[in-house]
C-alpha cells in the first residue's frame, strides 16, 4: 500500500513539474511574439494612386501590390495627417484585412524644414530638416544634432546626438499630432512641439507664378 501511495504522488509531482514547464515554455512563446510584434512595423508604405478619392485610398505600395483603403472612420478622427494627392509618399496603417486604414501621413507632406520660435530667448527660429531617404539636419541649434528619422508604427523616430558636453545619442519618439502644408505639431510623453515652415522674405514671394495650378483636390 505504501509503494503505491509512493507510486501515485511521484506522477502527480512530475505532471504538475510538466504542466509548470508548459506553462514556462508558453509563456516565453508569449514573450517573444510580444517583442518580435513590438519590433515589427506593421505600416504600409507606398504612392498615392490616381483611384483615391475623399474618403478612399489607392495605395501602391513599395512591395508592387495596390491596396483600396476606406478612410471614412480614419478622417472622421482626425488621423489622415497630411492630406494625400497623386503621387505622395504615403505611410498607413491599416487594419487586419487591409480594407480600412488606421492612420494616414503623408511622407511628402512630412518632408522639409519646420522651425519653432527658440525656447530659451525667441529670438530666432530653430528646428529639424526632414530629408528623403530618412536623413535629418538640425536647423540653427548648437546643443543637438538630428542625423536620422523614420517612421514605425505610426510614430517618429528620430535619432539624434547631444553636444552639451555630454555627447549622448539618443532615440526620441513622437505622436503626430497634426500635420498639414504648414504645421507640424509632434508629441512625446511630455511636451508638445508645435512647428511651421521657416518664413518666407518678401523677394520670394514675389517670384510666385500666380497662372500656375496645383492639383490638390484631396488635400486636407
Amino acid at each position: 500500500m505504501k509503494k503505491i501511495l509512493i507510486f501515485i504522488a511521484t506522477m502527480a509531482l512530475t505532471a504538475s513539474c510538466g504542466k509548470k514547464g508548459q506553462q514556462a515554455d508558453n509563456q516565453q512563446d508569449y514573450n517573444e511574439e510580444k517583442v518580435e510584434y513590438i519590433l515589427r512595423d506593421s505600416t504600409v508604405y507606398g504612392f498615392c494612386g490616381e483611384g483615391s478619392a475623399m474618403n478612399t485610398l489607392q495605395l501602391i505600395t513599395d512591395t508592387g501590390d495596390t491596396l483600396t483603403v476606406n478612410l471614412e472612420r480614419c478622417r472622421n478622427k482626425d488621423r489622415v495627417m497630411g492630406g494625400y494627392a497623386v503621387g505622395d509618399e504615403m505611410a498607413v496603417m491599416v487594419n487586419s484585412d487591409s480594407t480600412e486604414a488606421l492612420l494616414v501621413i503623408n511622407k511628402s507632406v512630412l518632408h522639409g524644414d519646420w522651425v519653432m520660435p527658440n525656447p530659451i530667448d525667441g529670438s530666432s527660429e530653430t528646428g529639424i530638416r526632414i530629408l528623403r531617404g530618412g536623413l535629418a539636419e538640425s536647423i540653427d541649434q548648437s546643443s543637438i544634432v538630428y542625423k536620422s528619422w523614420r517612421l514605425f508604427n505610426g510614430k517618429l523616430q528620430i535619432q539624434a546626438t547631444r553636444e552639451d558636453g555630454i555627447d549622448m545619442e539618443e532615440f526620441q519618439v513622437f505622436s503626430i499630432v497634426k500635420l498639414t502644408a504648414d504645421s507640424l505639431v509632434i508629441a512625446d510623453e511630455e511636451d508638445t512641439y508645435e512647428y511651421s515652415h521657416p518664413s518666407k522674405n518678401e523677394d520670394e514671394d514675389l517670384d510666385i507664378d500666380l497662372d500656375e495650378g496645383y492639383d490638390d483636390e484631396f488635400r486636407i
